[in-house]
């Protein structure tokens, strides 16, 4: 098992570096920040994302930026967790949906949450610290610091035993 595991992070770091290479500095990635197979990024370049330290993504998670992605630190994703800070416009039906453009924002994601498997977090969302995202939520407003989602889109407050810090 041991085995499995060094060739793992391995795979990890080295991607890591070819993500560096692709992007330069569009992209920044905290340490023993790791992912699994199917992990996929998209930076314009006008964009930037950062990962914080010790971040977890599972299978298939993807993160596509035209502006800003910020991940804070120890964060979990579950398998197939898509991130777009960006929508595709439509209003217009005189054009085609392809030569409309996008509408942009950014996303921010707090220290220490869980984001479930087959999460979409769309432009907009900010996440507080330590919240928790379950299965199949779309986000794309603000959840506050402690926050669960559930699935039905009503989130509880709920007490966290560690503060949050302010991160200005």
């Amino acid at each position: 098992m041991t085995f499995f595991k060094i060739i793992y992070h391995f795979r990890a770091f080295v991607y890591g570096i070819v993500l560096k290479m692709i992007y330069g500095k569009h992209i920044k990635i905290g340490k023993k920040t790791t992912w699994r197979k199917g992990f996929s990024v998209l930076i314009d370049k006008n964009s930037e994302i950062i990962i914080g330290d010790g971040c977890f993504f599972n299978n298939y998670c993807s993160i596509a930026s035209m502006n800003r992605v910020t991940i804070g630190k120890d964060c979990l994703f579950g398998e197939n967790v898509k991130i777009y800070d960006h929508n595709h416009r439509f209003a217009d039906n005189t054009k085609r949906l392809k030569e409309q453009g996008f509408s942009i924002g950014s996303i921010c994601i707090g220290d220490n949450c869980w984001i479930g498997s087959n999460v979409t977090i769309l432009k907009g969302a900010v996440i507080g610290n330590n919240c928790v995202i379950g299965a199949g939520c779309v986000v794309n407003g603000i959840i506050e610091d402690g926050s669960i989602l559930k699935n039905n889109n009503n989130y509880i407050t709920q007490k966290i035993i560690t503060k949050c810090e302010d991160k200005s």
